[in-house]
């Protein structure tokens, strides 16, 4: 069974299903906590990049091209909610920015 490791998550691995799962879907269903508003209309919110088993994601799509350059590509960020994932794979993401008021680590 394919291993989804969530690096930001203090690299919690969950399993993925056989049959082809989003990255998000996986996450939300296993507590993986890449962040995302897609659902608030804020699309392109749970961009993540795949650190490891980029060979086990699917194709790029249109949606995602609208969201990031291929340099990003190249560097292996992904839309965790267009990316499916093959096999194991392990994802990171940047951490949310600070809220107002909040103190500075």
């Amino acid at each position: 069974m394919p291993q989804v490791t969530f690096l930001t998550n203090a690299g919690k691995v969950a399993p993925a299903p056989e049959e082809p799962t989003s990255l998000l879907r996986i996450s939300i269903r296993e507590k993986g906590g890449i962040p995302f508003k897609c659902g608030g209309g804020l699309c392109g919110t749970c961009k993540c990049l795949i650190e490891a088993g980029r060979e086990n994601v699917d194709a790029i799509k249109p949606k995602e091209r609208k969201h990031l350059s291929e340099e990003q590509f190249a560097a292996g960020w992904r839309m965790a909610c267009q990316t499916f994932v093959l096999g194991d794979v392990s994802v990171s993401w940047p951490p949310p920015p600070p809220k107002p008021g909040s103190p500075r680590p």
